[in-house]
């Protein structure tokens, strides 16, 4: 009988190293411990994973689902860094000033050319 090291827990300074899973294989994990016919038991033990890891698995996999199926259709909300939308509010007030004084110049030349001569 041979060993699959690549099952094997490996140790680091006595302490047992915590392997990370992958979303696909936990989400295959998952499946396979839905479909019944894999005692889970024996996928847990197989996995070197516990029944509150499985727990876990499938909580993430529900909120998952419902988040996804929360969703709505169309293009999504983007969020954009801090230092951008600063930038781009200053450049809002500093062209909205600008539009400001552009239209008092207006209502003054308006003035002049309704009123009469442009001489004075």
């Amino acid at each position: 009988m041979s060993i699959d090291k690549s099952k094997t827990s490996q140790f680091v300074d006595g302490k047992k190293k915590r392997r990370i899973l992958s979303p696909e294989k936990k989400y295959q994990i998952f499946l396979e411990s839905q479909s019944g016919k894999t005692p889970v038991g024996e996928i847990l033990r197989r996995e070197g994973l516990y029944s509150t890891d499985l727990a876990r698995i499938r909580n993430h996999v529900k909120e998952g689902a419902l988040n996804r199926l929360n969703a709505r259709p169309g293009a999504t909300k983007k969020n954009v860094p801090l230092e951008d939308y600063e930038a781009l509010k200053r450049e809002l007030e500093e062209k909205e000033r600008a539009l400001a004084e552009q239209a008092v110049e207006l209502a003054i030349l308006r003035k002049k050319t309704n009123g009469g001569s442009w001489e004075r």
